[in-house]
């Protein structure tokens, strides 16, 4: 059946509907979802990421300098000319190295694009004993990325003594601004194993481990990191086909 006709308004019904929407007030404002939300903050994120093609590669350095670090710092002084030379065949790189040790202190450098420099500095610092600090190398990772680019940060350490929810959480972040952290750990302690991991996968980076000593595992994990920041996934590609190192990295990037 059909329905009955709506029965036109009259002018003074009108004014009557007007006047009672007016006491009631505006309508509130249509407000956007949390899903809606969430996407809008990834795409700024995300466009936050500084990878122009023809950039200076930059790439975050970071070591535990706490007491038991100390021969693997040795070591990393001895190597880090090697991630310059690994980069100079693919393009340009500058550095920013980060230590924490003591009690609260951690640092960090300008950026450097000169291995003798670099090394004059890391030749300066002596490792003291302390609880790991690996929250503030990310935050200062995430405000360098935001702040002038930063195209990956490596960490190398052994231990973690944190909130790894804290450190997951400051991971994301990095993950978003397309920064990938490498964990390379030295040793096999289970619950350091554990948050690098979820550092990694939360960043598009990956984890590895060396064992305490191993001069030429940790050349070819700096190499591999070195050639990411000066050339890309591309470049990291190129280099996985001739070292294990590289393709430890790459067989586990997003």
């Amino acid at each position: 059946m059909a329905s009955e006709p709506i029965k036109p308004k009259s002018a003074g019904d009108v004014a009557s509907a007007k006047a009672e929407a007016h006491k009631r007030g505006p309508l509130p404002e249509t407000r956007p979802s949390a899903s809606e939300d969430i996407a809008a903050f990834v795409a700024k994120a995300r466009a936050m990421s500084p990878h122009s093609p023809g950039a200076r590669g930059r790439l975050v350095f970071a070591l535990d300098a706490t007491m038991s670090r100390q021969p693997t710092w040795d070591m990393a002084c001895s190597l880090q000319a090697d991630m310059f030379r690994e980069a100079a065949a693919l393009g340009s790189l500058d550095i920013r190295l980060v230590y924490y040790r003591g009690f609260n202190e951690c640092r960090a450098t300008g950026w450097i694009s000169d291995s003798a420099q670099l090394a004059r500095l890391m030749g300066k610092i002596d490792c003291q004993g302390g609880n790991t600090q690996i929250g503030k190398v990310l935050s200062e990772a995430r405000r360098e990325a935001v702040a002038s680019g930063v195209r990956a940060l490596v960490f190398v350490g052994d231990a973690m003594e944190e909130s790894v929810d804290d450190l997951c959480a400051k991971a994301g972040e990095l993950g978003l601004l397309k920064v990938p952290v490498f964990m390379f750990q030295e040793g096999h302690d289970p619950t350091a194993e554990h948050a690098f991991r979820e550092i990694a996968r939360l960043t598009g980076g990956a984890w590895c481990r060396f064992d305490p000593g191993a001069a030429a595992q940790l050349r070819e994990l700096l190499r591999a990191a070195a050639a990411y920041a000066a050339g890309g996934r591309e470049a990291l590609l190129r280099l996985s086909k001739t070292t294990s190192g590289a393709a430890a990295l790459i067989g586990q990037m997003k």
